[in-house]
């Protein structure tokens, strides 16, 4: 039987664990993984939390958390990206229980491109108008579009992150869109 594992307090000591203690998966690059989600992540939490501050150390902590347990990532139950955004949801949903209050949408990802100086101001009014309907959705409403667009899961690992039927992932998230959309229209 293997001695349990010696459970970090922050990343330094996680780093400072022996090697058998923080031995990598086989199937999972985590290096890789870390690279690929790391702002989507982050944009993601922040979302939930709408608090950008908070959103780093919720983040800090998700991966802290995916790379202590890598070993317990199976692939059969879904993609890297799901298993570390169940990760993330939960940690972020921890701090929520920690505040004991919703958080509104006060942080947005920060642009891929930046946009011409023309249209700059068109953009603003866009994004102010879907952070003021995004604000107006409930918090899972606004969690399912965020892990649909932020995280870039497809229905299969909605419902695998939030625990529901691939059916009512699909459901629910359609109506989180409807509702979105609808909101966006009379904000605009």
């Amino acid at each position: 039987m293997d001695a349990p594992e010696r459970r970090s307090t922050d990343v330094t000591s996680t780093l400072t664990l022996p090697i058998t203690a923080t031995r990598s998966h086989p199937g999972l690059d985590f290096d890789a993984l870390y690279r690929a989600a790391r702002d989507d992540v982050f944009a993601y939490v922040a979302t939930l939390l709408g608090d950008r501050s908070a959103a780093e150390d919720v983040t800090a902590s998700a991966f802290e958390r995916a790379y202590r347990k890598q070993r317990t990532y199976k692939a059969a139950r879904g993609s890297e990206r799901a298993w570390l955004f169940g990760i993330a949801r939960n940690a972020a949903l921890d701090e929520l229980r920690r505040r004991r209050r919703s958080a509104a949408l006060t942080a947005e990802p920060a642009d891929a491109e930046t946009a011409a100086p023309e249209d700059a101001a068109d953009a603003a009014l866009r994004r102010a108008a879907l952070r003021a309907a995004l604000g107006a959705l409930p918090p899972r409403e606004r969690e399912l579009i965020a892990l649909k667009f932020h995280a870039g899961l497809d229905n299969a690992e909605l419902a695998a992150v939030l625990g529901v039927s691939v059916s009512n992932a699909g459901t629910m998230l359609h109506r989180a869109v409807t509702k979105l959309r609808k909101a966006i229209d009379e904000h605009a």
